[in-house]
């Protein structure tokens, strides 16, 4: 699949109320959970997931990137913004490739527009993100482990033929 989703971190941490509850405890902490939640949301969806971590603030930080359970986390260098980071990206990705920005920061919102991205909201990003998992739940609680069985998925002929083998009797 050529889908990206590239998330602004702190900008969602500062967005969604559960992070916020978490970034005035542990910031750390916050940033475990917001990547946590983007692993399995990459896992449902099947989209490549970035997320981009400011460290504009931080002496001496050098740009550096990790992955963690399939996500890339991108942390900037001293002086560099998460926004000029995403826009540098977005210009990379593949012409081919559906690339979305989640970010609630409108001048980023209008130049990845501009580089053929699409935008979510926060809100808009946790929307969907409640929407795979519920979709998720839904088709892995729907079935019972009997229904996977290929014994229950032959038709009645040939499971009987085949257990006349197995006992001996064909």
């Amino acid at each position: 699949m050529n889908d990206y989703l590239i998330v602004d971190g702190y900008n969602i941490i500062y967005a969604w109320p559960v992070l916020q509850k978490l970034k005035d405890t542990s910031l750390g902490h916050a940033r475990s959970r917001l990547v946590d939640i983007l692993t399995n949301y990459a896992a449902l969806s099947g989209e490549r997931v970035i997320v981009v971590f400011d460290a504009h603030l931080v002496k001496n930080n050098q740009e550096h990137s990790e992955t963690v359970d399939g996500v890339e986390i991108i942390y900037t260098q001293e002086g560099e913004t998460a926004d000029a980071v995403i826009e540098k990206l977005v210009g990379t990705l593949p012409d081919r490739a559906t690339v979305f920005v989640a970010t609630s920061d409108w001048d980023e919102q209008r130049i990845v527009f501009g580089r053929g991205a699409y935008r979510l909201t926060p809100k808009e990003l946790l929307a969907r993100i409640k929407k795979l998992k519920k979709e998720g739940e839904q088709k892995y609680q729907s079935a019972t482990p009997a229904d996977s069985y290929l014994e229950n998925r032959l038709v009645d002929e040939i499971r009987k033929a085949l257990e006349n083998w197995r006992r001996g009797k064909g």
